[in-house]
């Protein structure tokens, strides 16, 4: 039965990814204050976990034509190289001032978040 909580916990958090809610953020503060894995290990747990969630919504959310073709494909062409040279200066830098970084990062996009919410754009169908 120990096993109920953490399967209830990785489908309510998939789901949420699914949705672009945050569950990955559910999911880490889950594998590291209630599981008690390392910080490095639930990050890379929910790397893997996030693929899985996120080509079903990626297949979701193309089916139902909101998927913007051109603009998925340039974030990817940016993304990909801008990923890869993040890690490798990320690899460089103090964990303490790492950390830093992110914590400034996320109080950033909060506010923007907050203070500065565009409206949804309507879905198109195909």
């Amino acid at each position: 039965m120990s096993w109920i909580w953490p399967l209830l916990v990785g489908l309510g958090t998939g789901v949420l990814s699914g949705f672009g809610i945050g569950g990955g953020t559910l999911l880490l503060l889950w594998l590291t204050l209630v599981s008690g894995m390392n910080q490095f290990q639930a990050g890379g747990v929910n790397l893997a976990y996030f693929i899985c969630c996120a080509l079903p919504a990626l297949f979701y959310h193309r089916k139902h034509g909101l998927v913007e073709k051109k603009a998925a494909l340039l974030c990817i062409a940016a993304g990909v190289p801008a990923c890869v040279l993040a890690s490798v200066l990320a690899a460089g830098l103090d964990v303490t001032l790492l950390r830093r970084f992110f914590g400034l990062f996320l109080l950033f996009v909060g506010f923007r978040e907050l203070f500065f919410k565009k409206e949804a754009p309507k879905n198109k169908k195909p």
